[in-house]
């Protein structure tokens, strides 16, 4: 019996695999987050927490390691939903090529609380200091 699908079938399947990417979704509603750069901002928030000690420890006792630990988890989660969100904007405000993106992810996930403290900055705008000498209301 003769193979169902031919040389070219294949090539065109195995092409559209790996253009695709896979969108998270949560209860039938897509949340738009690439499980690629979620994973490359945990990746990053991993090497900031044990690299960059972003979250040190501050005791010995089991209940102060338990909450760092605890603070640990949210950080390298929080930091990943960052960088699944923030990244492809990011990338587009600095006009990075796409080939850069899961990097971007990487460093974005690394370093999420300035990114995105510069992010709310630069979409909202700082806020207005009052000039020396003046007084507020």
């Amino acid at each position: 019996m003769p193979e169902p699908t031919t040389t070219a079938a294949g090539v065109v399947t195995v092409a559209t695999a790996a253009v695709s990417t896979s969108v998270l979704t949560a209860f039938g509603v897509p949340l738009g987050l690439r499980v690629d750069l979620l994973v490359a901002g945990f990746a990053g928030s991993l090497v900031a927490i044990i690299l960059l000690n972003t979250v040190p420890g501050t005791g010995d006792t089991w209940p102060v390691l338990l909450r760092t630990t605890l603070r640990r988890m949210a950080v390298a989660f929080a930091s990943s939903l960052t960088a699944g969100y923030l990244t492809p904007l990011a990338m587009l405000l600095a006009q990075v090529p796409e080939s850069l993106l899961l990097g971007g992810a990487f460093a974005v996930g690394g370093g999420a609380q300035q990114v995105l403290m510069f992010v709310i900055r630069r979409l909202a705008g700082q806020p207005m200091a009052p000039a020396t000498g003046e007084a507020s209301p």
